[in-house]
């Protein structure tokens, strides 16, 4: 693309927020599908712009006329015979409508099709990556230097903080419906979260996929030291309100034994926090100060 992007469609949280920290918040078209409350610091800016809270279908995507679509997860595009699908990347670039799969969670390897790379290849290096290319792409170079230069800088912080200190076993636990739970996996963002704020996801070994279904018997056994919470997904969704995720884990009779539930160590968390993306500084500090309470404020 000769010329900067100059009217922007961005789906899910970590593209949202991207845009956000990249200040092309006047280059937005349109926004859909957050699954919190954007950090407070994007607030004002999510405020100005339309805003849908499901992923809109490829004749609404067109009306906003778009020449570029960023999106956090690849679950944006799809075949257009696909429920919720605006269609396939191909298929928009047949109209001039460039697009964007952020690396981290569901990236697309050559920035031109659908295919994801593994997962467990994302670190926080990517984000770094992705910053730094889409910044040469909109033409905000210094803004995006400026921001993996923050990020950078608080990240370290944390880390020599907790450098010296035990690592204990953490869970990223969602309840499900039927009884069971979900948990963050160790090819999961969350886990890179975890390490450098501390600590250790004690389903560091599970690597088939991201969230892995278990029932109550494998969180006893497995024994966590802290348990975080994994609400999602509302745009107005803070911390405060996972708080209910938090009730449903400690009323649970079968994990009363546990050491996170036992020590009053289950903590409310967002599935937006464990997304690789603009938010990851924030996460780490979250997680750091809540394992480590003595150590960070």
């Amino acid at each position: 693309m000769a010329d900067p992007p100059e009217r922007v469609y961005a789906a899910y949280q970590p593209a949202i927020e991207l845009a956000h920290a990249l200040g092309i918040t006047d280059r937005l078209v349109g926004t859909a599908f957050l699954d919190a409350k954007v950090l407070p610091e994007y607030v004002d800016q999510q405020a100005d712009v339309d805003y849908v809270p499901s992923l809109p279908s490829r004749e609404a995507l067109l009306h906003t006329e778009p020449d570029f679509v960023l999106s956090g997860f690849n679950g944006f595009f799809a075949e257009e015979s696909a429920d919720s699908s605006v269609g396939t990347r191909a298929s928009l670039r047949e109209l001039g409508v460039q697009s964007w799969i952020l690396s981290p969670l569901c990236p697309s390897e050559d920035g031109l099709t659908d295919r994801s790379i593994d997962p467990a290849e994302v670190e926080v290096e990517t984000i770094y990556r992705d910053l730094r290319d889409l910044g040469a792409l909109f033409g905000v170079e210094d803004t995006a230097a400026e921001v993996i230069g923050d990020l950078k800088e608080r990240i370290a912080a944390v880390e020599d903080k907790v450098a010296d200190a035990d690592r204990p076993s953490v869970a990223i636990v969602s309840p499900e419906a039927d009884g069971s739970y979900r948990v963050a996996s160790g090819t999961d963002f969350g886990s890179h979260i975890i390490d450098r704020a501390g600590g250790t996801n004690v389903f560091g070994d599970l690597a088939e996929k991201r969230n892995v279904e278990i029932g109550a018997e494998k969180l006893v056994e497995r024994d966590p030291d802290v348990i975080l919470t994994d609400a999602c997904c509302d745009g107005q969704l803070t911390e405060q309100d996972a708080r209910s995720e938090v009730g449903a884990i400690e009323g649970d009779p079968a994990l009363a034994g546990v050491t996170a539930v036992a020590d009053d160590a289950v903590h409310p968390f967002l599935f937006a926090n464990r997304s690789a993306g603009i938010r990851a500084a924030h996460s780490i500090e979250l997680v750091a100060s809540l394992l480590h309470p003595d150590l960070v404020d």
